[in-house]
């Protein structure tokens, strides 16, 4: 006979291996696993990096400025060779006083409009970002929920208003806006026209993003129960479904940042972006255009740093994207 097997009791969760006691286990939330994902993507992790560094160089652009170069709108013609306008020195002028060099004919500071550049290329690019994402939200939401000829209606006009020639329009509009308008003179008037008329029509493409899920997400079981039990429209659109449509709202609001970056830049390269002499890259680069043969660098920095900053967005959203996505292996 073999011998009986010794009663084990139930395990106790402070039982003890060695001198440690067992640790507990830990859910996790979605967000957290999310945020772990997004740790290991190491490319994600830098283009945000880059991002925080942008950012920041655009809210501290005084001070910066103050600390490493000269105030953007300031002549140094002593820097510029009086028989052909060109910086003197190699590299454009680049120096330790004058870091990114000196604009050809007038001598201004580039490192400082470089740096005021980015304060109106970030900011019209979040602002217009926020507008479209605010404005998509609620009509795709409404168009997914609701479906019959309230989705027929808010479809045509979202393919209207994707067939509509944004550039051109915004080039005309620019052309009759008065310099004062809202309170706001000069560059801010432009500055409100590009976010209002940027964010108008980029609301199209989040809108049918959130319409497409909505109408999966409206027939999952806690949207059946929430109405079996007698929630309200509201109730459901904001409380159940709206916070499981964050994760794509906010993919699509990071990758709709970088370009919006590129239209300002190619309105104000086009002259229909913010007023002189308020720095803008686009604007810079539309004068490089015209002495880029003998001063390559006022060309080449601008340039630069409208690709670092498309590619450092991209690189997050990208992250972000893999990140959310629940059937990602990354």
């Amino acid at each position: 006979m073999t011998a009986p097997l010794p009663e084990t009791s139930p395990a106790d969760p402070m039982d003890v291996v060695g001198d440690a006691p067992a640790k507990a286990i830990e859910g996790r939330s979605p967000w957290r696993i999310s945020w772990m994902r997004l740790k290991r993507d190491k490319w994600a992790l830098g283009g945000g990096a880059v991002v925080l560094l942008l950012i920041l160089l655009a809210v501290f652009a005084p001070v910066i400025v103050h600390l490493l170069g000269h105030p953007p709108n300031d002549f140094h013609e002593d820097r510029i060779n009086a028989f052909d306008g060109m910086p003197k020195g190699s590299w454009g002028g680049i120096n330790s006083d004058f870091l990114f060099g000196v604009e050809p004919t007038n001598g201004r500071d580039v490192f400082s409009r470089v740096v005021y550049g980015a304060r109106v290329s970030l900011l019209v690019a979040f602002l217009s970002a926020v507008v479209a994402v605010a404005i998509g939200t609620v009509f795709g939401i409404i168009a997914g929920y609701f479906g019959g000829w309230v989705d027929s209606l808010i479809s045509r006009v979202m393919d209207a208003l994707l067939a509509f020639p944004q550039l051109l329009f915004i080039i005309a509009l620019i052309s009759v806006v008065p310099n004062e308008l809202w309170g706001l003179s000069g560059s801010g008037v432009r500055m409100a026209v590009l976010i209002a008329v940027i964010g108008f029509f980029g609301w199209p493409y989040v809108g049918r993003i959130v319409r497409g899920q909505t109408l999966s997400l409206r027939e999952r079981e806690y949207v059946e129960a929430a109405r079996s039990l007698g929630a309200g429209r509201r109730y459901i659109l904001f409380r159940e479904l709206l916070p499981n449509l964050v994760a794509p709202i906010t993919v699509y609001a990071t990758l709709m940042i970088p370009t919006n970056v590129l239209t300002e830049a190619a309105l104000s390269f086009l002259g229909a972006g913010v007023k002189a002499p308020t720095a803008s890259w686009g604007q810079m680069l539309s004068r490089a255009v015209q002495t880029y043969e003998g001063d390559p660098m006022f060309m080449i920095i601008p340039g630069v740093a409208i690709f670092v900053t498309v590619l450092a967005f991209n690189l997050l959203g990208d992250g972000i994207r893999d990140a959310l996505d629940p059937k990602g292996s990354r």
